[in-house]
């Protein structure tokens, strides 16, 4: 990005409506993303967030689908987020795995959010649609998803219409006093790479790996494209296992068994429901 003189506004966005960016592979089949060095010195994944905030480019996500652990924390790094009114879940359901944000959600957060607010998306690890998002601040807008393309278009081309060298130095100022120092960053990855060795940590995480989380493409994505009754019920039922589970300190396979039946259900109900709407 920085080496196009030319370029002066980068929109990101996912060609799946359903899902934005996938989160940490829980797996541990990460290669080298925390441990190489990137530019800035920091540890890859770390390194490319920085840069980002950092670029004299100026970066939008345009916000779709499902956003929670570490593409939440994508979003966060860029400079400005809108979000689908109807189709849009954002969170980071860490906590609720056993660990804790390590890629920028627990420093980028507070400035927007608010202190409280920040504590309630991080501890409870749910979910939040795009209005509550836009409420809390943790997107700038949420917009209806007809109108969600037009509107990121227009701004990016105004800002694009603008001098680049002034959109540096007025996204370099403001950065000055707003972005999280580099030692917070990394003492909150080092604690998110500590907190997946805990035990209670492995525990949670190979229950959810049993359920089909990173196998199962509606695991944790129930809900969408739901009557709007089945989708309160899929999404207390299975909105990813660590949501609901995040005050119990062990797995009990009839909890786990009883949420994924009731997963199964709601996938039913909205597939009789599409029927019936389409006859």
């Amino acid at each position: 990005m920085d080496a196009s003189p030319s370029l002066r506004v980068v929109v990101f966005e996912s060609a799946n409506p359903e899902f934005y960016l996938a989160h940490f592979d829980l797996t541990g089949k990460t290669g080298n993303i925390t441990t190489a060095v990137g530019p800035s010195g920091l540890p890859i994944l770390m390194d490319t967030f920085v840069r980002l905030t950092k670029s004299p480019v100026v970066s939008i996500a345009k916000i779709r689908g499902c956003v929670r652990g570490v593409s939440s924390e994508f979003v966060l790094a860029c400079d400005m987020r809108f979000a689908s009114r109807e189709n849009t879940r954002l969170g980071q359901p860490e906590v609720g795995v056993g660990v804790n944000p390590g890629g920028g959600g627990t420093e980028r957060l507070p400035p927007l959010v608010g202190r409280g607010r920040a504590l309630e998306i991080v501890l409870g690890a749910n979910d939040f649609d795009g209005d509550t998002a836009e409420r809390y601040g943790y997107v700038n807008r949420a917009l209806p998803d007809e109108e969600l393309d037009g509107f990121v278009d227009a701004l990016a081309r105004r800002i694009a219409s603008f001098d680049r060298r002034s959109i540096a130095a007025a996204k370099n100022l403001i950065n000055q006093v707003s972005l999280p120092s580099a030692d917070r960053l990394l003492d909150a990855l080092n604690s998110f790479l500590t907190a997946l060795t805990w035990p209670e940590a492995q525990q949670r995480i190979q229950a959810l790996l049993e359920c089909g989380l990173q196998r199962d493409g509606d695991f944790g994505n129930d809900g969408l494209g739901c009557s709007r009754s089945s989708q309160r019920v899929a999404t207390r039922s299975l909105a990813g296992l660590a949501i609901n589970f995040a005050n119990r300190h062990t797995y009990k396979p009839s909890q786990i068994k009883e949420a994924i039946e009731q997963r199964s259900r709601c996938r039913v109900r909205c597939d009789s429901h599409r029927r019936e709407t389409r006859q």
